[in-house]
């Protein structure tokens, strides 16, 4: 096989473990529930997760970050994993009406909490207002924030039905967009919230 080639399919699958959370799982330390069977076995128990209305019974180690279960055990790829350490905001999930950062909060502290992850708040024939408002206003380019960006504003419409621009700029301060897509996104949850711009209905 030639070298290039070789050294394109070890990118490609290193690209894929980044994708899945493994990688910088064992960068942070924290391994997954399956890495953890083969070496913490003793700390596994089953616990019970709602998740967009439905009840999961999962096995994994109680110090098991949401993220990971919701990824990797329900197969939820809404939130991802971005930076690992709760900054970034691309991993975002609301619990109990309030967004949170999954990447940092451990499986245990959701027991008897209402998660709610991007896969619940629409489909593609009922899209959510805000997912809706974000595909009129066009508010991606590479789209990996996406999901930290409809996730909170979402919580902060439920909380606050119509906020001005900047308790809106307030909210979505620690959310980052590497493509620059800001003024997009403000628009976009402008939009959601009924403030629509004029040239932009």
């Amino acid at each position: 096989m030639p070298q290039g080639v070789q050294r394109f399919r070890s990118i490609a699958w290193l690209a894929r473990l980044y994708t899945n959370g493994i990688v910088g799982q064992r960068v942070a330390g924290v391994c997954s529930a399956a890495d953890r069977a083969a070496t913490m076995s003793t700390t596994q128990t089953t616990i019970r997760l709602t998740v967009n209305g439905r009840i999961h019974d999962v096995d994994a180690a109680p110090d098991t970050a949401l993220l990971y279960v919701l990824r990797n055990d329900l197969e939820l790829n809404g939130p991802k994993f971005g930076c690992g350490l709760g900054e970034c905001g691309a991993c975002t999930v609301i619990i109990d009406g309030v967004a949170a950062r999954s990447c940092v909060i451990p499986i245990s502290a959701c027991v008897h909490r209402d998660v709610i992850t991007l896969e619940g708040l629409g489909s593609r024939d009922h899209l959510d207002p805000v997912q809706q408002a974000f595909i009129e206003e066009q508010a991606a380019q590479c789209g990996y924030c996406l999901n930290g960006m409809i996730m909170t504003t979402k919580a902060l419409l439920m909380q606050n039905p119509h906020p001005s621009e900047s308790e809106v700029l307030s909210t979505l301060q620690y959310n980052l967009c590497r493509c620059g897509a800001h003024v997009e996104i403000l628009r976009a949850v402008m939009r959601a919230a009924g403030h629509v711009a004029e040239g932009h209905k």
